[in-house]
């Protein structure tokens, strides 16, 4: 009898933990489950995760709606097999790890800044959810 394969486990970085590092969370958590665990936290949490992002996130059948934006703090002390920075701030401000530990950097544009109406805002919402999936993903699983 074999023993199931340990997940690797992911810390993904933003600086308010609303958007971005929630979307990649709840994605590699969805589509990379078997091999990885995802975290997520930011650099300086906001208040809530984004409503527009919660929406985009449930367009894909991925429920973030009772996440909660958390200090990177909280989490530096644990072991990590990767860290990534998805915003070019949290990069500029990550953390000392107490473990050595790969990080890695791949930024995607703050969906919070755009404008328009509100469907225009989801439209980036979603943008910016599909090109998490479609560049961040590949490089987290080439690494299980």
């Amino acid at each position: 009898m074999t023993a199931e394969p340990k997940h690797k486990r992911v810390l993904i970085l933003c600086t308010g933990n609303s958007c971005r590092s929630q979307m990649a969370e709840g994605l590699v958590n969805h589509d990379l489950g078997d091999r990885w665990v995802a975290r997520s936290a930011g650099t300086h949490p906001a208040a809530a995760v984004h409503p527009l992002a919660v929406r985009a996130m449930a367009e894909l059948g991925i429920d973030i709606s009772h996440a909660a934006p958390k200090s990177v703090d909280t989490l530096v002390g644990q072991p990590w097999d990767l860290v990534v920075t998805v915003c070019d701030s949290a990069k500029e401000s990550c953390p000392i790890f107490p473990r050595p530990v790969e990080q890695i950097h791949v930024s995607f544009p703050d969906p919070v800044l755009a404008g328009g109406s509100e469907e225009q805002r989801l439209a980036v919402y979603r943008a910016v959810r599909d090109d998490i999936r479609a560049r961040l993903l590949p490089k987290i699983a080439r690494r299980a």
